[in-house]
């Protein structure tokens, strides 16, 4: 008669131990602690500059504040209503909308031709790019001379080379009709260099699989380019747009050191009636409500811009 074995049950693995709650807290605070102390310069100098002269510069704009000390109360919404009333600011705002949409159209569409003229593989690329990209490492005061004198009536090489043509000298920076276009010339000889050198970037991430398989179809390098890199280029496009009309609107140092916003306000960008009213006419108060009101319309094109971009994405 066999006897029944009885076997033991294996014996079940015990559990992980979980951290204790306590532990897991001062790690947590410890962990807090160090992104606050990395954090903590970049918060003071953005509080420091940014956050604290919006402020101040809001305050300022409700009071009579002047550089002399006298009528400085609180004054409401008066600046406000003395800007919307003041034809020389909207001359200058006009000045300023003038010169971003007569220049931010060349900076586009000529950084884009210098980008795909250096992406199809010309000889000596690193001589273009360095052509093409350094006059944006210049300072404004260096760029504002040069085309100073090469605007010059009598001396400028601009007016020699219109006299071999036989055409009559032209006045530069001294005529109202010819100022502005003077001073957007120069702007973007300075400035395409860094739109080119973002399209030049986008073009180059463009896989190349795609112009094979474009050749392979019988497209040209024309058809290519409209069918294939400009639409791989909208994304850069619409950030080059955006970029360089926020830049345009700020426009100040070459404007000032060129024409000082003459011949007779005809360059007076809005940045410059800014400086005037507040550093020449000592209205520190005046000067801050122009500048509240270009902010607002700052941000009404900055988010005309997003709506626009969202909706093409979507």
């Amino acid at each position: 008669m066999s006897t029944a074995r009885t076997t033991a049950p294996a014996a079940k693995s015990a559990p992980a131990a979980k951290p204790a709650p306590v532990a897991k807290s001062l790690r947590s605070r410890r962990d807090d602690i160090h992104g606050w102390a990395f954090s903590a310069p970049f918060l003071a100098f953005f509080l420091m500059f940014l956050v604290w002269p919006m402020i101040s510069g809001a305050v300022m704009s409700l009071t009579g504040k002047s550089l002399t000390g006298a009528n400085s109360g609180f004054i409401g919404l008066a600046n406000y209503s003395e800007a919307f009333a003041d034809s020389d600011m909207w001359r200058s705002l006009g000045n300023t909308l003038y010169f971003t949409l007569i220049s931010t159209v060349p900076l586009v569409v000529i950084a884009l031709a210098l980008a795909a003229l250096v992406n199809m593989g010309l000889p000596a690329q690193w001589l273009w790019r360095l052509s093409f990209f350094s006059p944006f490492l210049l300072a404004s005061t260096v760029v504002s001379l040069f085309f100073a004198w090469m605007y010059n009536p009598e001396l400028g090489l601009f007016n020699d080379m219109l006299a071999n043509l036989g055409i009559p000298p032209v006045a530069w920076l001294n005529d109202p009709a010819v100022a502005m276009w003077a001073v957007v010339i120069a702007t973007v000889w300075w400035t395409v260099g860094f739109n080119f050198l973002l399209y030049l970037a986008a073009l180059q991430n463009i896989p190349q699989q795609h112009y094979e398989a474009a050749s392979l179809d019988g497209a040209g390098g024309w058809r290519q380019f409209f069918s294939i890199s400009l639409p791989q280029l909208g994304p850069t496009t619409v950030m080059i747009v955006i970029l360089q009309i926020l830049a345009s609107l700020k426009v100040f140092d070459q404007i000032y050191q060129m024409t000082e916003g003459g011949p007779g306000g005809a360059t007076r960008s809005i940045v410059q009636y800014i400086f005037e009213a507040g550093f020449t006419g000592y209205r520190l108060g005046y000067s801050a409500a122009i500048s509240y009101i270009f902010f607002g319309l700052i941000l009404v094109i900055a988010l005309a811009q997003v709506f626009i971009t969202r909706k093409r994405s979507a």
